[in-house]
């Protein structure tokens, strides 16, 4: 992880992000705002970034915290929360260790774009543990991955196959491409071919 917060914190001062949008991940939408919405309850966005779908899961009602491992993303989070009128909870810290966190537990919903499929192979099943540990019965755990063998950071990509085999305590409820293309504007034109990106919606078993 070491690794990954050096690469991730050099494209914060270099102010080259191309994972953020800028605008909530329509999967994400649908969840809160869909006609088979989530009622409000805990939220925590995995590796939250600057805070884009942290502050919209604020302004919907829900009791949001945000977890990073890079100090840059988190003050531009905080800036951004506080523009947008919003406090969500901020914390640096490692996604594969919540039970170290403070936390606290029972989160109803998990938001992860782009987290999970940049984690070493190795670490994964520490993920999946580390997030099952604070989950609620019946949590719903959004995830947004390219799949593998891609154009994408750090040799990123998840399958379904793989999300089911380690979320053994999990019910995969729907699977299929996003209909963001990639996160980064500009290249939406090639994330298709390139990239992949999918969405997966998980239900955690009572």
């Amino acid at each position: 992880m070491d690794w990954h917060r050096l690469v991730y914190g050099a494209t914060y001062r270099l102010g080259f992000t191309p994972w953020d949008r800028g605008t909530p991940a329509s999967g994400l939408v649908d969840l809160v705002e869909g006609p088979n919405a989530l009622p409000r309850g805990r939220a925590l966005d995995l590796g939250c970034g600057s805070g884009t779908n942290t502050i919209y899961l604020c302004k919907y009602g829900w009791e949001t915290a945000g977890i990073d491992m890079v100090p840059r993303a988190l003050e531009a989070a905080r800036q951004n929360a506080a523009r947008s009128g919003v406090s969500p909870r901020l914390v640096l810290g490692d996604v594969t260790r919540l039970r170290d966190l403070d936390l606290g537990g029972d989160f109803n919903l998990f938001v992860d774009v782009g987290c999970f499929h940049t984690l070493p192979v190795k670490l994964r099943d520490k993920y999946v543990e580390s997030v099952s540990s604070v989950a609620a019965p019946g949590a719903t755990l959004f995830l947004y991955a390219f799949s593998p063998g891609r154009l994408a950071p750090m040799k990123s990509g998840t399958t379904q196959d793989e999300i089911v085999a380690r979320f053994t305590r999990w019910t995969l409820t729907s699977a299929g491409a996003s209909p963001d293309g990639t996160t980064a504007p500009g290249w939406r034109g090639a994330s298709a071919r390139y990239f992949g990106p999918r969405e997966y919606r998980l239900h955690r078993s009572s």
